[in-house]
């Protein structure tokens, strides 16, 4: 045991596939113990994108620091004209007859631009000239917002925060240098993955439904594993009509694609019966047939060794041949179907709740619904929430990759015929 393991932990297939999954396994112990916040608890509403968030109000109580930070003018200002602003500019100059061949819409050209701007630009002059594209009185008050909005930036003062009502009313001066330390501020949140289209923490949501994915993963396999392996035993050891009868309804499941009987039996069970286990159950009750065909090969290149017929003779019972002279044999094969097998109900899964048959979406989220919730709402297309699907879409190619690395590992190193 000691040298097939270190045989199997030699294997760079099976080392990295182990660490990945070892990861993504230990990030789903270990995240709850830092992260208590519910899975299913709205934050919002929508698709937040990824960032920390303060509470606007509480920074307002929070104590200030002034800081002369030099490019936060600058920055301000940057953040605060959108391109559509700094175009109408550009097209305000041109208009006036300003050269602008250097000027454009970019953060590097910005400063150029508002020099440009405040060398030419006159209120007075904008309403006496009509020039063209200008000429509304709508056109001339943008530009004077516009204007406005460029001065207040160069302003130290940018706004005044008023605090109670009537007598006991206070102001107070927030300037442009003032700062609040974010760990000081009552209420504050970070969202490294945004909030799904329900205001969820996509982080932790998708964490959770990991750990959901992996269980339904380990029960379907476990028991596509189970049900396969006592298949293939009987079939293959006992033969004759026993072996005819297994075949027979082996045969019934490949006749009927095992997908579309999952979901035919899925279908039927009403959306409240769709629960966690009920979905690895059915999954592993469907995909058990090629683990049993191929413990049935392996069985019956097996039952007429040397060491089989001499336990026959001793009189062993059924059990303890196939448990002790058989079994062993093909220990390394079973382990091999498990991983693939666990691999294939997670897959399962997600593709049953992609078509909207996955799990009671009340209860808890899977990876699936995850897919589900984000094609529904818009999160591919009009949304353009690529933080609700892609980390889904890349956790779930992590745990196929790393499962299927696995078993081409194990393959390799028990299979002598694929070693190098």
């Amino acid at each position: 045991m000691k040298n097939t393991l270190r045989n199997v932990f030699h294997s760079p297939r099976f080392l990295v596939g182990f660490i990945i999954f070892m990861i993504i396994l230990l990030t789903v112990l270990i995240y709850p113990w830092f992260v208590h916040r519910d899975p299913l608890q709205g934050l919002g509403k929508g698709f937040l994108e990824p960032g920390t968030y303060l509470s606007v109000y509480d920074a307002n109580d929070t104590d200030t620091y002034r800081v002369e930070l030099p490019e936060a003018a600058a920055n301000r200002l940057e953040a605060s004209l959108p391109t559509e602003d700094r175009q109408m500019m550009i097209d305000y100059l041109k208009a006036m007859g300003v050269d602008v061949s250097g000027l454009d819409t970019s953060n590097e050209k910005m400063e150029d631009l508002l020099v440009a701007w405040n060398a030419n630009y006159d209120e007075a002059d904008a309403k006496k000239n009509k020039y063209e594209g200008f000429a509304t009185q709508a056109k001339r008050n943008a530009l004077r917002r516009l204007d406005n909005k460029i001065k207040s930036s160069n302003s130290n003062v940018t706004m005044s925060v008023v605090k109670g009502e009537g007598d006991d009313a206070t102001v107070k001066t927030v300037n442009g240098n003032d700062f609040v330390k974010v760990d000081e501020v009552a209420n504050s949140v970070n969202l490294p993955l945004g909030t799904d289209n329900f205001g969820r923490d996509t982080l932790t949501e998708l964490v959770e439904a990991t750990g959901i994915s992996l269980l339904i993963g380990l029960i379907a396999g476990s028991i596509a594993t189970l049900l396969g392996l006592l298949v293939g035993l009987l079939a293959g050891y006992v033969g004759g009509v026993l072996d005819d009868i297994l075949m027979f309804i082996a045969n019934i499941f490949t006749v009927i694609p095992g997908f579309v009987l999952l979901i035919l039996i899925y279908s039927a069970l009403g959306a409240e019966s769709r629960g966690i286990v009920t979905c690895a159950v059915i999954i592993g009750i469907t995909s058990w047939v090629w683990t049993a065909r191929s413990v049935r090969s392996q069985v019956i290149s097996l039952r007429n060794r040397d060491h089989v017929n001499l336990s026959k003779l001793s009189g062993h019972s059924l059990f303890r041949i196939v448990t002790t002279d058989i079994l062993p044999y093909i220990a390394s094969y079973v382990v091999m179907a498990f991983i693939l097998q666990v691999s294939s109900g997670i897959l399962a899964e997600a593709q049953l709740s992609m078509l909207g048959l996955g799990p009671n979406p009340n209860e808890l989220p899977t990876l699936g619904l995850m897919m589900n919730w984000a094609k529904l709402f818009g999160a591919y297309t009009s949304s353009n929430a690529w933080w609700a699907y892609f980390p889904v879409i890349m956790v779930i190619a992590l745990i196929s990759f790393s499962l299927n690395l696995m078993n081409t590992g194990l393959d390799q190193v028990f299979n002598p015929t694929l070693r190098d």
